[in-house]
């Protein structure tokens, strides 16, 4: 909830507290919000900085690196890794630069997978099979870059411990999100049916990403659930979008489930469910139109009323959307009120 002066001025008008209470609420809550940090430009530079540095290390690595070998590679990734993080440590615990301090420190995290690649090249062991060069570990589904994923958590989980800055936890979700399509040739080798096991591995993953990130979002103030939840969101998302055309009850299932995540989205006051519970929607209804009522003329018009029998909705709640939330909680049961998370 967002508080402006005039909320207050209403107040008064209201008789709920009086001028001076108002005047010193405002004052005090001016100077608490300058002391947190803003999302303007400054921020954005830090970010946009950030991001093209793991870029660069990361998306754009060029095959020219291997001429390093994997030693040499381990070795500029680890003074990559030990400049971030120092420089990052120093920065976290000073006012106005816990941002950047933060930021290089996740920097430093996301060194960890072209170290344990250098590594592994180095001594040349892959456990599963060899994934071939570092610039495919975004571009190939192996079980060779397992244990680059798996440390990189590993190494998320430990800077957490040190560093409270939320942004860590997207380069954890990231590496599950890799970790739940490497699995599937690691469990299943040599199948003949890999396609559809590994859509099941992703659509099971995810799901246990987003329960992750529900406990963690249930026990936390600041918001360390938002990658959780949009890299479990993918991996399951995507799971039931594979598996959800292969017949008309499969495919009225798909919609349903999309219709369950945008409801889910209202529950736990996240946009990531109902974005892709609408494109999934969209995309089940799409198929209805252009297949099974292609030759229906009142299909359309159908729609076209649904669709703003659900804009009138959406009209209402923002006129009385606090009345009926406030009335759908005081109807709801302990337990699951008691479910969901506070309020970001």
């Amino acid at each position: 909830m967002r508080i402006e002066e005039d909320d207050l001025e209403w107040a008064v008008s209201k008789g709920v507290i009086g001028r001076l209470q108002a005047d010193a609420l405002w004052q005090a809550l001016s100077e608490r919000a300058i002391a947190r940090p803003h999302f303007g430009l400054i921020v954005v530079l830090y970010y946009f900085g950030a991001l093209l540095v793991i870029g660069a290390m990361s998306w754009f690595m060029t095959s020219a690196w291997e001429s390093f070998g994997g030693g040499g590679i381990l070795l500029i990734s680890a003074i990559y890794a030990a400049i971030f993080f120092g420089v990052g440590a120093m920065l976290f615990d000073r006012e106005g630069l816990r941002i950047p301090g933060g930021l290089l420190v996740t920097i430093g995290v996301c060194m960890t997978p072209l170290a344990i690649y250098g590594l592994q090249r180095w001594l040349n062991i892959w456990f599963f099979d060899d994934p071939g060069e570092y610039r495919s570990f975004h571009l190939w589904i192996k079980g060779g870059w397992f244990f680059m994923e798996a440390a990189t958590i590993c190494v998320g989980f430990v800077a957490l411990r040190f560093f409270r800055f939320p942004f860590l936890t997207a380069p954890i979700a990231f590496a599950l999100w890799y970790m739940s399509m490497d699995l599937t040739p690691i469990i299943f080798q040599d199948d003949d049916s890999l396609w559809e096991k590994r859509t099941f591995v992703s659509l099971w993953f995810g799901l246990a990403m987003i329960a992750g990130s529900y406990f963690v979002d249930r026990r936390t103030k600041e918001d360390y659930s938002f990658w959780g939840y949009l890299f479990g969101s993918i991996a399951f998302w995507g799971g039931i979008s594979v598996l959800g055309g292969t017949n008309e009850m499969s495919n009225i299932i798909y919609l349903l489930i999309n219709v369950l995540l945008i409801g889910l989205s209202v529950f736990l006051q996240r946009k990531v469910f109902i974005i892709f519970g609408a494109i999934g929607s969209i995309g089940s209804i799409g198929h209805l139109a252009y297949d099974v009522f292609a030759n229906s003329i009142w299909f359309p018009f159908s729609l076209s009323i649904a669709g703003v029998i659900i804009l009138y909705g959406g009209v209402l709640l923002h006129r009385h959307g606090r009345k009926i939330e406030e009335g759908l909680t005081s109807v709801m049961p302990n337990w699951m009120r008691d479910l969901r998370p506070s309020v970001r």
